[in-house]
């Protein structure tokens, strides 16, 4: 099926003489013809950003491969009222039955509600804590334990750094990018404890201009190494390399922006996770309401690592992720305190991936240079 261009399946949605004859028929007549599973996947950016959107791109695509499956997208739909539009043409128009709406703002309120609207469809959502006593059972919330990426990335940070100083660009001090900017931190400190990470929030998921100026000023007050949670990291990168500081990537594969910099990157291996979903549908069953994975899984890989890297560094890397792939690896082991000076795990205890509490975190690790508000 041909990608119906957004405002054309909006201009649908304001006919309201169009939408009383869909239900005049007895409901949505595209979806009853179908002999296809159709599918829809909503971006709140370009899919072509080297980043967050190009990810989940990359993994439609391995989506429409699959036999008796189609694929609508739309790209650049605001975490607002806009996404709610856009779902109501996906199952209007194209006959979704199926969604994958998937940027973090999209969940509540307007995929909760968009699931009371419409009880017998599915809607998934990347990042989302869905909860059996609040939330629909027609939704499900998926990701992925990535924040061992960006310590596999602090590691590779660790080796590279001569100032002892790494930055992080980030876009809103939110559990999961919360996770990612102490992992990276603490990634570090497992070759030198005494290297602090600086992080500077953006407050918006893609903003190039406020990128740009993170990282000029990350690099001025002395970091070597950076590393992002933005929705796009091109405009990371790229500075950054330009400022001559090293890279780790995110969400995608950016080795080629900057190959000499590059050192290694936490990546989204959505295509994995799409179609064992997409299959799991197909073949009747249901998908589980609440879906983690992480390396062993394949919900996630690292990029290669660059020609910077040492043999030393690739040798720690290399064991680390050994160690990870055998599950229950922890990053966050007591004792341990936060930037401001609070127990955040005693002595003797850890966190593992799986643990759900994570992905309630709110604080900011000790040696990390920056506030959450």
């Amino acid at each position: 099926m041909t990608e119906f261009h957004r405002t054309s399946r909006r201009g649908f949605l304001k006919s309201s003489a169009a939408l009383a004859g869909v239900a005049a028929m007895g409901g949505f007549a595209t979806r009853a013809k179908a002999a296809d599973l159709t599918i829809g996947f909503i971006y709140v950016g370009p899919k072509d950003d080297y980043g967050y959107n190009q990810a989940h791109a990359e993994g439609a695509a391995a989506v429409k491969a699959m036999a008796g499956v189609t694929v609508v997208e739309e790209e650049n739909v605001p975490e607002s009222v806009e996404v709610q539009k856009s779902m109501e043409s996906m199952i209007n128009f194209d006959g979704a039955s199926l969604l994958f709406p998937t940027s973090f703002g999209y969940f509540d309120p307007h995929i909760l509600e968009m699931a009371q609207k419409y009880p017998d469809l599915r809607f998934e959502h990347c990042g989302g804590m869905w909860s059996a006593d609040k939330h629909p059972m027609n939704v499900g919330s998926y990701f992925g334990y990535i924040g061992l990426g960006q310590y596999l990335n602090g590691i590779a940070a660790g080796h590279a750094t001569k100032t002892k100083k790494i930055g992080f660009v980030a876009a809103k001090p939110i559990p999961q990018v919360l996770n990612n900017v102490n992992s990276f931190l603490l990634g570090a400190r497992a070759v030198d404890p005494e290297i602090t990470c600086q992080v500077i929030f953006t407050g918006e998921w893609s903003l190039a201009v406020k990128e740009a100026e993170a990282v000029n000023a990350l690099t001025d007050q002395g970091a070597d190494v950076i590393t992002c949670h933005v929705d796009g990291p091109k405009v990371v990168m790229e500075t950054a390399a330009g400022r001559g500081a090293f890279v780790c990537g995110y969400h995608a594969d950016q080795s080629a922006l900057a190959p000499e910099k590059y050192l290694t990157g936490a990546e989204w291996n959505w295509a994995k996770v799409y179609t064992d979903m997409v299959s799991t549908v197909q073949s009747g069953g249901t998908i589980d309401n609440f879906v983690r994975g992480g390396l062993a899984e394949g919900f996630i890989k690292m990029s290669p690592l660059g020609p910077a890297v040492s043999d030393e560094a690739r040798a720690q890397f290399e064991a680390t992720r050994a160690e990870i792939l055998k599950g229950g690896f922890s990053v966050f082991k007591g004792p341990m305190k936060s930037n401001t000076g609070d127990v955040i795990v005693g002595a003797g205890s850890a966190f593992v991936e799986t643990d759900v509490e994570l992905e309630s975190m709110d604080y900011l690790v000790e040696g990390v240079v920056g506030s959450t508000s």
